[in-house]
């Protein structure tokens, strides 16, 4: 492990760069940028494995922005693979003014949306392109994108793309990238296929691992209820009303607005944070959440990656995950500070298969239980454990 750093420009990072990192109030680097920001400057392949929200995008992006020469039209220099449109929005978000700073381009492509401005953009040039490995490749049948003159690639959150069946087209992508080229790949897991992409696609990768502090089933408590569709708000509305601070997890950003609006409704004091909100927006929401003024925030997942607050009472899965690791990842935010907190999936009737499978994976025996919005447990459910009562599901 490399020594302590002082500063990014002891990285290797140039100095306009780490200038408008300052701005931002970005003085010193994280464990995974540490690690790799050297590697990749010197154009090594570099294989991170870390977990989210431990400050990737900057670990494979100043290397990008400060290696990548410009593009010509429909052939990007830079190429960052992302898993989601929302992920892609957010590395979006924090390479743009980076890239500016070296008179290089971003542009975003994903499905979703209309193809032409996607288009229109890769015909006049796009020096770093971010995007889904779907999009991706209708865009290269269409014949608007080519790969050739690819000098970076970065595979970001490659597990989870894997997991969510890209495989194929993200091989067919690499496959068709044969010139010389730089590759970073940044993956919670270094296993299975991922290993199986890492041995055929990387040349002699620099392995670097940040340490997972990711709390574990034993650090928190688990509740899960079966609740109706019309009662559903009210119930985490009941739930939120037992302790200082909640945070509501849903499965789109549409969701999160609505379910904010439903608890104010409630005379729940909430608030939402997606993708779609404009950085500003996310801080805000974020700052007023952190110290009290607004006890709940009701988050997307991508939205949520890299928050870190040391007092969230209860972590209440709104939209259930049937992804036991996303499962641990949104439930450990009630986890942190060596505090022990209250997570709660809330279930309707058509979900059972998908709960009892996480479950399973992860080795969790509470039962699960029909409640109510008037049940007056909902108001200190860390002391309700449903798994001592006899009259249970």
């Amino acid at each position: 492990m490399n020594p302590v750093t002082a500063s990014f420009e002891a990285l290797g990072v140039s100095p306009d760069l780490t200038a408008r990192l300052a701005a931002d109030g970005i003085d010193a680097p994280f464990a995974i940028q540490e690690l790799t920001i050297r590697d990749g400057l010197a154009g090594r392949d570099v294989c991170g494995k870390a977990k989210t929200g431990s400050g990737k995008t900057l670990a494979f992006g100043l290397p990008l922005v400060q290696r990548v020469s410009k593009a010509e039209p429909h052939r990007p220099t830079g190429l960052v693979l992302v898993p989601t449109r929302e992920l892609a929005n957010q590395v979006s978000e924090v390479l743009t003014p980076l890239a500016k700073v070296k008179g290089r381009t971003v542009q975003t492509v994903y499905g979703g949306v209309g193809f032409e401005p996607q288009r229109e953009a890769l015909q006049r040039g796009v020096d770093i392109l971010v995007a889904t490995p779907g999009r991706l490749i209708d865009l290269m049948e269409h014949r608007d994108v080519h790969f050739d003159k690819v000098e970076v690639l970065v595979l970001d959150e490659a597990d989870r793309m894997l997991d969510m069946g890209f495989s194929p087209q993200v091989q067919k992508i690499l496959y068709k990238i044969t010139g010389p080229h730089q590759t970073m790949l940044f993956s919670a897991t270094l296993d299975g296929a991922i290993a199986r992409i890492v041995n055929r696609y990387l040349a002699d990768p620099v392995m670097h691992e940040v340490e997972s502090d990711e709390p574990t089933v034993d650090q928190m408590e688990h509740r899960f209820f079966y609740v109706h569709q019309l009662d559903k708000v009210k119930v985490a509305a009941a739930i939120c009303r037992g302790v200082d601070r909640a945070l509501l997890f849903t499965n789109t950003k549409r969701a999160a607005d609505k379910v904010a609006q439903q608890l104010e409704r409630e005379g729940i004091k909430a608030m939402a944070i997606h993708g779609d909100l404009r950085q500003p927006a996310r801080e805000r929401a974020l700052a007023q959440f952190s110290t009290g003024k607004v006890p709940v925030l009701v988050a997307t997942d991508v939205a949520a990656r890299g928050l870190h607050i040391d007092a969230v009472d209860v972590v209440v899965h709104y939209d259930p995950t049937d992804d036991p690791n996303n499962y641990l990842h949104r439930s450990g935010r009630t986890a942190r500070a060596g505090r022990t907190g209250v997570a709660v999936t809330l279930m309707l009737w058509n979900q059972e298969n998908d709960i009892r499978a996480v479950q399973r994976r992860l080795a969790l025996t509470q039962p699960i239980v029909e409640v109510f919005s008037n049940d007056p447990r909902l108001a200190d459910l860390a002391a309700w454990d449903p798994a001592a009562e006899d009259a249970v599901a």
